[in-house]
């Protein structure tokens, strides 16, 4: 695992991207941000979803926008069908491209508004989701106008649902400083968060005191460590009641 900025490919026939990802095995832990939106459709996984400093459980048909720049992941821990993969139907786009067209067209202007809200992330029902499953499907058999189309359309209908709900509580500035040291606590938490904290063994796997570390995780994930192991154990836990019949413990 290691956290990162991502580079997302450019088209030269098409104004914003998308990517119909498989994985047979997993959704690895992979925390990231980039400038672009993205509009994610999780479907045939269950895990746990990271977004700012949200931390909570998905499930098939998990639909979520994340704004610009705002790190996230997906790490799930088990598939529906165990024969079929895991599947992430993505969407990304600029908000330079985008408001181009919303903020000088009247109609769209709920795209506009739905645009902003979703600068900390907003998830959506599941019933959403599948309401929306087969629209998403669709864009990748479309040559780019109808895609575009189809991309202000799955948008507006967005904008009018009254399901969503925000993730993260606050939207953290892109700090590039200190980023490989983060990687290295977050891969650490992510392997041994069922196992008692040491604060001390962080600190020396980043390279700086305790109060250092303290200050560089609040900094880059506007959480402490406690509350994000918190939640790591409470997500593994929900997953578990929710997939399988083994006993939990916090």
């Amino acid at each position: 695992m290691r956290a990162y900025l991502e580079h997302l490919p450019v088209s030269d026939t098409a104004s914003w991207s998308l990517r119909d990802r498989r994985l047979d095995d997993a959704i690895p832990f992979q925390w990231h941000h980039h400038p672009e939106y993205e509009l994610t459709l999780t479907l045939n996984s269950r895990g746990q979803r990271f977004v700012g400093d949200h931390v909570g459980t998905y499930g098939h048909a998990d639909l979520v926008l994340i704004g610009p720049n705002l790190p996230h992941t997906w790490a799930s821990r088990a598939k529906l069908l165990a024969d079929a993969p895991h599947v992430a139907l993505v969407f990304w786009f600029r908000g330079a491209w985008i408001a181009g067209m919303t903020d000088g067209t009247v109609e769209l202007r709920p795209v506009r508004d739905l645009l902003e809200r979703a600068q900390a992330g907003l998830a959506f029902a599941p019933e959403t989701g599948l309401a929306l499953m087969a629209d998403f499907q669709d864009m990748f058999g479309l040559p780019p106008l109808q895609r575009l189309h189809g991309l202000l359309s799955i948008l507006m209908r967005l904008a009018g649902d009254a399901t969503a709900r925000p993730l993260s509580r606050a939207v953290p500035q892109v700090v590039q400083g200190g980023r490989s040291r983060l990687d290295r606590v977050l891969a650490h938490l992510h392997r041994h968060y069922a196992e008692p904290l040491r604060m001390a063994e962080l600190a020396g796997i980043a390279a700086l005191s305790v109060s250092g570390l303290h200050r560089m995780f609040v900094r880059h994930t506007q959480t402490s460590i406690t509350r994000y192991v918190a939640g790591l154990r409470i997500g593994e836990a929900c997953s578990r009641l929710s997939t399988t019949m083994q006993p939990i413990g916090l």
